[in-house]
């Protein structure tokens, strides 16, 4: 297939300058010697920076090399968010890698390459480039996970992922290839193509399966979730923090791309596997969350439900239900990157502490972070009249109008059972004897929780743009 490269080239030119900034990124922390660290940091928050301002002021829509690669507003809405994600984790990972030895030049450089390849990952349009995508995307982060070395536990962390992220890999390949074998097709629009007679075989089937199993695995969606508690607990606070945010951004995009380009003409068939895959996230993620004292792997369970439910949007597959997985996706990592600004304040004098009980009397030494934490915790609990509450109006309105009643009974029961587990947070911040207070707030930590709360409560204000916004963004698939 013939394309026009200085077209293709165009319309990747935020990916190339993330590439030539990550190499330049490497050569500047390899010649800056001691400083090296806070130069490169500097620098990799500044182009995260640029390339989304480059994209809001250069927005270019098209199909380039041969159709691997797509550009539209769906694309360009959650890169934008895939990037702001992972520079305010960069932000918020300084004072850390400080305190905990870990701060070398390297983690900043490894954070943008896996961020380019979430922007590959979001504008793939074959099976090829989705695949080398997701895997410059997870190279990075099994790195990134065990970056503490000193850390047993960080290593540990970074090799459960390794290991059970190979195994991923090698189930979304060999889906790849019954796909094609049974389509004789690689990009997305080709396969639909040959769908679209409405046979399909059982052979098909099967790929279709593998390649969905294989990205339910990046969102943590049950039953490929079982990383994701010893990876956010184990791994250092601000890697947990970016895994929370914008990898689960780029593979929910993944995940929506997938199932409405290239697998839409046999939507029952797909329908079904996410039904299962979002009530059995949404159980789980409730449930199993209940008896954890540890905040880190309360919020891995928290991720778990709350994929569930945006998964509940794409079962829908309608406009509308696109339009909520967007919203839910954006409105989720605005909660969590502020959550985790709070756990990344849970710091005395000996260090960081992340069991739940340290947070007993906050209220009384330190109001503002239990004001902000509880804001937060309403809404990921989905309190009206907060952000959390609109996220998951969105996805079971689109469940509803689909017929998909039990499916939206199950999601708001599940939404009960969780509410539990974050009032009891909100409980022993304001009513049980103070433990002790924590050690200022970094000027960047307030920063991200004050924003993030800010967004959580006046989302009712500007939910009307952020809509618009959202719905174009689905309209790119109708």
């Amino acid at each position: 297939m013939t394309f026009d490269l200085a077209q293709s080239l165009l319309l990747v030119s935020p990916e190339l300058i993330m590439a030539v900034g990550a190499m330049a990124l490497l050569m500047i922390g390899v010649f800056s010697g001691p400083r090296a660290n806070a130069t490169v940091t500097g620098i990799a928050v500044a182009l995260l920076l640029f390339v989304a301002v480059w994209m809001l002021i250069f927005p270019r829509d098209g199909v380039a090399f041969g159709g691997a690669f797509v550009n539209d507003p769906f694309a360009r809405l959650l890169k934008i968010l895939t990037l702001l994600g992972a520079l305010v984790t960069l932000v918020m990972s300084v004072g850390f890698a400080k305190a905990e030895k870990f701060d070398k030049f390297e983690f900043p450089v490894l954070i943008v390459l896996a961020t380019l390849g979430m922007l590959l990952m979001i504008s793939a349009n074959d099976m090829l480039s989705l695949y080398l995508g997701l895997e410059l995307q997870s190279l990075a982060l099994y790195v990134v996970a065990a970056i503490n070395r000193d850390s047993v536990r960080s290593t540990e962390a970074g090799l459960k992922y390794f290991v059970l992220g190979a195994l991923s890999s090698g189930m979304l390949l060999y889906g790849i290839t019954l796909v094609y074998g049974y389509t004789g097709n690689t990009g997305f629009e080709a396969i639909a193509a040959a769908l679209a007679d409405g046979e399909r075989s059982l052979g098909f089937v099967f790929g279709m399966v593998f390649v969905l199993a294989g990205l339910a695995f990046k969102i943590s969606a049950v039953p490929f979730h079982m990383w994701t508690p010893d990876v956010y607990e184990g791994a250092p606070t601000p890697v947990t923090a970016y895994f929370a945010a914008a990898p689960k951004l780029a593979a929910m995009a993944l995940l929506v791309r997938v199932t409405m380009d290239a697998f839409q003409p046999v939507a029952p068939d797909w329908q079904q596997i996410i039904v299962f895959v979002s009530i059995a996230s949404m159980l789980l993620g409730a449930f199993a969350a209940i008896g954890q004292r540890n905040i880190k792997r309360l919020m891995a369970y928290s991720s778990i439900g709350h994929m569930g439910y945006a998964l509940v949007g794409l079962a829908a597959n309608s406009p509308a239900g696109v339009r909520g997985v967007v919203l839910y996706m954006l409105i989720y990592v605005a909660m969590s990157l502020g959550t985790f600004a709070f756990i990344l304040a849970m710091r005395r004098d000996d260090g960081n502490v992340e069991q739940i009980d340290d947070m007993a009397g906050l209220a009384s030494t330190n109001p503002m972070m239990a004001t902000v934490m509880t804001i937060l915790m309403f809404s990921l609990a989905g309190i009206p009249p907060l952000a959390g509450f609109w996220a998951k109006w969105y996805v079971f309105l689109a469940a509803i109008n689909a017929e998909l009643y039990a499916l939206a009974v199950i999601g708001v029961l599940a939404s009960v059972v969780g509410a539990y587990y974050y009032l009891r947070i909100i409980k022993i911040m304001w009513f049980d004897e103070a433990a002790g207070g924590f050690a200022p707030m970094a000027t960047e930590l307030r920063l991200v929780l004050l924003s993030s709360g800010a967004f959580v409560l006046f989302y009712v204000l500007i939910g009307g743009p952020v809509g618009r916004l959202a719905e174009a963004a689905a309209m790119t698939f109708f």
